[in-house]
C-alpha cells in the first residue's frame, strides 16, 4: 500500500488511538481520568478538574466505574509507575507503563473491592493469574458447575482446589464427609480406597520398620526375602501416576506379602506355636467378651423370650467347653 496515500483525518485519530491502546491498554483511559478528576482535597474552586460523578456524567458512565480507574492510577502512583494526580493538569500526556502492568492495578469488577473480592485477587496473585478471570469466576457459579459437568481437566482442577481448601477449613471437610455418607456410589469408592491405602501401609510398614504382623496379630521382625519381596512391590505401585488405579496392585503386594508371612511362621516351629497360642488366646478372649454380653437382666419374663434352640445351643456350647477344659486339663504340665 501507498504509504503516501491520503488517509480521512478521523480514521487518522481512530488509528492512533488504536495503537496508544494497544501498547498502553486501560492506562490511556486511566491518564484521562487522572489529569481531568479532582483528587482528595482539592476544592471545585481551586482546579479545573472535575469530580468522578461530573466526569461519569459527562463520561456517560457511572462514577463507580470512573473510581476503579482512578484507584488503579493511585496505586501505580504509590508504587512509583506513574505521576501523582496533583502534577497532572488536564490534557497531558506522559509516557504510560506497557499494558500487562494495568491488569495487576485495576479490577473491572465492584466485588475486588469486597472482603471476598479481596480473598480473590490475593488468591489469584499467588497462583500467577490475573484477578479479573477469579472473580469472574467466583461471580458466576453456574458457569463454574457447567465447566467442571463438561470438561474432565476443569473438573480435576476443581478437585485440586478443594483438597487445598479441605486443609484449612472444617467446616467443609464436616460437609464433604456429611456428602459422601449419603452418597452411595462415593461411599463405595471411599471404602475401596481405605481398602487399597491400608493393604499398601501393610507392606509399608514391613520395608520401613522391618517387622511384619502375622495373621494371629503377633509382631515379629521380617524375614529378608519378605522384606526384598516387600520392598519390590511397594516400589511398583509408588511408580504408578496419581490417576492410576492402586486397587489391583495393593491387593497382589498384599496377597503376596500374607502369603509369605504364613510361610515364615509354618517354617518356624516356636513361631508355629506361639501363633496357635496367640490365635487360640484371641479367640478365647472374644468367646469370654460375647458370653458376659450375653444377659437376661432386660427381660421381664423367661416365658416371653424363650425359644427351644436357645437352650440347644447353651447346652451345646456347655458340652464344647467341658471337652476344651478336659484337653487344657490333660495337657496341664501339673497332670
Amino acid at each position: 500500500m501507498d504509504a503516501t496515500e491520503v488517509v480521512d483525518e478521523q480514521v487518522a485519530r481512530d488509528a492512533h488511538d488504536f495503537g496508544v491502546y494497544a501498547r498502553t491498554g486501560g492506562w490511556a483511559f486511566a491518564l484521562k481520568v487522572a489529569r481531568s478528576v479532582r483528587p482528595g482535597g482539592e476544592l471545585p474552586g481551586e482546579t479545573v478538574k472535575v469530580s468522578a460523578k461530573r466526569f461519569a456524567e459527562l463520561a456517560g458512565c457511572s462514577a463507580e466505574r470512573v473510581m476503579r480507574y482512578y484507584k488503579a492510577w493511585d496505586k501505580a502512583a504509590d508504587d512509583g509507575m506513574v505521576p501523582h494526580f496533583e502534577a497532572l493538569a488536564p490534557g497531558a500526556e506522559i509516557d504510560l507503563p506497557d499494558s500487562d502492568v494495568w491488569l495487576s492495578y485495576y479490577s473491572s469488577r465492584s466485588s475486588a473491592t469486597s472482603d471476598r473480592g479481596t480473598a480473590i485477587t490475593a488468591a489469584a496473585e499467588a497462583e500467577g493469574i490475573r484477578p479479573t478471570k477469579a472473580l469472574e469466576v467466583a461471580e458466576n457459579p453456574t458457569a463454574l458447575r457447567a465447566a467442571i459437568l463438561a470438561d474432565p481437566s476443569t473438573a480435576q482442577a476443581a478437585r485440586t482446589a478443594l483438597l487445598d481448601r479441605l486443609k484449612e477449613d472444617p467446616s467443609l471437610q464436616t460437609e464433604l464427609a456429611r456428602d459422601i455418607a449419603r452418597t452411595e456410589e462415593l461411599k463405595k469408592a471411599v471404602a475401596s480406597e481405605t481398602q487399597a491405602a491400608t493393604r499398601i501401609g501393610y507392606v509399608r510398614q514391613i520395608v520401613e520398620n522391618g517387622q511384619v504382623k502375622t495373621p494371629a496379630g503377633q509382631v515379629i521382625d521380617a524375614p529378608a526375602e519378605l522384606r526384598a519381596e516387600a520392598e519390590r512391590h511397594l516400589s511398583l505401585i509408588d511408580e504408578l501416576d496419581d490417576d492410576e488405579d492402586t486397587g489391583e496392585w495393593a491387593t497382589e503386594a498384599y496377597d503376596t506379602v500374607k502369603e509369605l508371612v504364613v510361610q515364615t511362621v509354618e517354617s518356624n516351629p516356636e513361631l508355629r506355636v506361639q501363633e496357635r497360642r496367640t490365635k487360640f488366646y484371641s479367640s478365647l478372649q472374644k468367646a469370654t467378651k460375647v458370653f458376659e454380653e450375653l444377659t437376661l437382666d432386660d427381660a421381664m419374663d423367661l416365658d416371653a423370650i424363650y425359644e427351644d434352640d436357645m437352650l440347644q445351643r447353651l447346652e451345646e456350647l456347655q458340652e464344647a467347653l467341658n471337652t476344651c477344659i478336659a484337653a487344657l486339663r490333660k495337657a496341664s504340665p501339673g497332670d
